[in-house]
């Protein structure tokens, strides 16, 4: 087994190349940022300089792929038509940005329906990526971030997620980012039983979808629907459930990336080093 890929949501804040210089002084090799303000609609303009200095030490230090996530005030799926006009704007922008910067893999929720249904909420994301992958040149892979099911989001369950991706017509250019506290509040016991989970998923979205893992524990218990992100082995999945997923052959290729909650960077090290420890080397 080769080393696993692992790292920690880093902000862009004071550069994309200092943030890739973190990542390798926290010992990851792999990270996610946000595209734009989280909590907002802006995004910084990009400074070339910078961002070529980036995709160079990327490929110097071998990084893993690297995950852009969008905004979480996005909601493709939204009744209001303005909502989804500027998710529509947002992604287009978010995706010819980094199509710029020679990334491939960008994260979306799928959204909340806020009402009008699960059915309405699956085709109205499936609607608005398909417009957004027809009106682009990105040559990467939007993923569906598996979600929790809390209140009325969409992509609680596999078969939403499957659904989502049987209607985009460039179904190639869509794939799967699996949350472990997601999918353990949704229900699905990945700490217990990964075999079990990861069957299920395979038969019903195909494991070549899945692309990139958020690996965190999770506050509440499994199938409770509340996404509420732990420490690694502080939470209900556990340390032991956190082995098993590390370990699982259909996993232990793929990045990882912490989305743990921490007020200091040095504690994205440590818990870094703690899942490296878990790994059962062959």
């Amino acid at each position: 087994m080769t080393m696993l890929h692992i790292g920690c949501h880093l902000s862009p804040a004071k550069g994309l190349w200092n943030m890739a210089k973190t990542s390798v002084l926290l010992g990851g090799d792999t990270f996610q940022f946000f595209a734009r303000n989280p909590r907002g609609s802006k995004a910084k303009p990009l400074d070339r300089q910078d961002a070529d200095a980036f995709t160079s030490y990327l490929n110097e230090q071998s990084f893993a792929p690297i995950l852009v996530h969008a905004p979480y005030t996005l909601n493709p799926c939204a009744e209001k038509d303005e909502v989804r006009d500027f998710a529509k704007l947002a992604l287009m922008g978010d995706l010819a940005r980094i199509e710029s910067m020679h990334l491939p893999l960008y994260n979306l929720h799928p959204g909340s329906h806020v009402g009008q249904g699960t059915k309405i909420g699956i085709e109205k994301t499936s609607a608005l990526l398909n417009e957004v992958l027809s009106e682009t040149s990105f040559s990467g892979t939007v993923l569906l971030e598996t979600m929790a099911g809390q209140g009325s989001e969409i992509g609680g369950t596999f078969e939403e997620i499957r659904e989502m991706i049987d209607r985009i017509a460039q179904r190639k250019k869509v794939g799967v980012c699996l949350d472990t506290c997601h999918v353990f509040a949704a229900g699905y016991d990945i700490a217990s039983d990964p075999d079990r989970v990861l069957t299920e998923f395979d038969r019903i979205i195909g494991l070549d979808k899945l692309k990139y893992i958020h690996l965190n524990d999770s506050k509440f218990g499994c199938g409770m629907h509340k996404d509420r992100h732990a420490a690694i082995g502080a939470g209900e999945i556990g340390l032991e459930g956190i082995r098993r997923i590390v370990n699982h052959p259909a996993l232990n290729k793929l990045p990882f990336c912490l989305e743990t909650p921490h007020e200091e960077l040095s504690a994205y090290a440590d818990e870094i080093r703690l899942v490296r420890s878990l790994i059962q080397y062959e």
